[in-house]
């Protein structure tokens, strides 16, 4: 079922589930709700009121699980190229491009810190686990990164997206195999994997390696053939795939005069709309429970019976019994790689511990 448009005032279908420790943990079924909604940009506390009011109407259909777009703290930068041309020379950038940047990190945030402080509380506070999409700052460095939350209000982990496309290159950073985590929660397994490193393969071979269950995949790409993209994964991986996408229109970015939209010919009109969302719901079966929604920002919502994914791992478990190791075989670092690192114990710091497979 899908639940549109957000924010209707309608009545909840359920006003509230009580999750026992998290979980019902004799649940077959879970209500799972992506987030099709634009960014504040650059404003983060905006953002995240917004984040708030989302996740509790989602809370208010009774879902358990709810999955937020690509970048949605923090923001994607649609239409902007940061001052690089076709013609790129990244010894003298456009001034205006650096001052973009500049508002551009002051809108990310720190991992851990106050904004991921807040994300906890929201998911303790709803009795939801939220996988949400944000621009993590490390420094000078920003990467796109999606953060885990448990309903009992802890931040479980992250992930890092691991290949950045195009553009992207020159504003974010590369995560590594130590952010690739699945987390086994009552739920399900859950993990996310970022838009176009979807179509990676070996980075979605390691999550069926974790044996993910409820695949998360936020995104930036609303074109009809990320469709496809999207009922492959749950065909191959035998797992729900919840794609969220965000639904932008000009007027949700900042006017011309602070923010020079590119790659639309002329300056787009307040109105136009410039990410048209298509956030859906697969099941192992390949069937679109809830979605494809190109209509405006809405929740789209599904029961996900979790019983499909056996049923579907009879015919082919991709990492199982279809598998040919002798064959074909994968091998992951999952080891952190940073660019400095010190031998004596008291230089060591918690950010160089591997997410992987964890129970929260």
């Amino acid at each position: 079922m899908a639940l549109a448009p957000s924010g209707s005032g309608s009545t909840p279908v359920i006003a509230e589930v009580e999750m026992n420790g998290g979980a019902d943990q004799s649940a077959t079924t879970v209500r799972a709700t992506v987030v099709q909604a634009s960014t504040v940009f650059y404003d983060t506390p905006a953002t995240l009121d917004k984040a708030e009011r989302l996740i509790a109407e989602a809370a208010g259909y009774g879902s358990q699980l709810v999955v937020f777009p690509e970048a949605f703290v923090g923001g994607y930068p649609r239409g902007s190229t940061f001052g690089f041309g076709i013609s790129i020379s990244m010894t003298n950038p456009q001034d205006k491009g650096k001052g973009e940047f500049q508002k551009y990190h002051a809108a990310a945030i720190d991992v851990p810190g106050p904004e991921v402080t807040r994300l906890a509380a929201m998911a303790g506070k709803y009795k939801v686990f939220l996988v949400m999409g944000v621009i993590e700052r490390e420094g000078y460095t920003l990467y796109c990164s999606v953060l885990f939350f448990d309903p009992l209000g802890r931040y479980l982990g992250k992930h890092r997206k691991l290949m950045p496309t195009a553009l992207e290159m020159i504003i974010w950073g590369f995560g590594d195999g130590s952010t690739i985590p699945v987390y086994d929660t009552p739920l399900g397994k859950i993990g996310a994997l970022i838009c176009w490193e979807n179509k990676m393969p070996l980075l979605r071979t390691a999550l069926y390696g974790r044996g993910i269950e409820i695949y998360c995949a936020p995104t930036a790409d609303s074109r009809p053939v990320w469709q496809a993209s999207m009922t492959h994964i749950a065909l191959e991986g035998g797992c729900f795939v919840l794609s969220a996408n965000q639904f932008c229109r000009r007027k949700d970015y900042p006017p011309p005069s602070e923010y020079a939209f590119a790659g639309l010919g002329e300056e787009p009109s307040p109105e136009t709309v410039v990410c048209p969302g298509g956030s859906v719901i697969i099941s192992p079966s390949g069937e679109v429970l809830a979605g494809p929604n190109y209509d405006g920002e809405a929740l789209i919502t599904a029961d996900l019976d979790m019983g499909k994914i056996v049923r579907a791992k009879f015919g082919f478990d991709v990492v199982g019994h279809y598998a040919r190791p002798e064959v074909l075989s994968l091998v992951v670092d999952d080891q952190p790689h940073r660019p400095v690192s010190f031998t004596s114990a008291a230089e060591k710091t918690p950010a160089a511990k591997s997410d992987g497979t964890a129970k929260p």
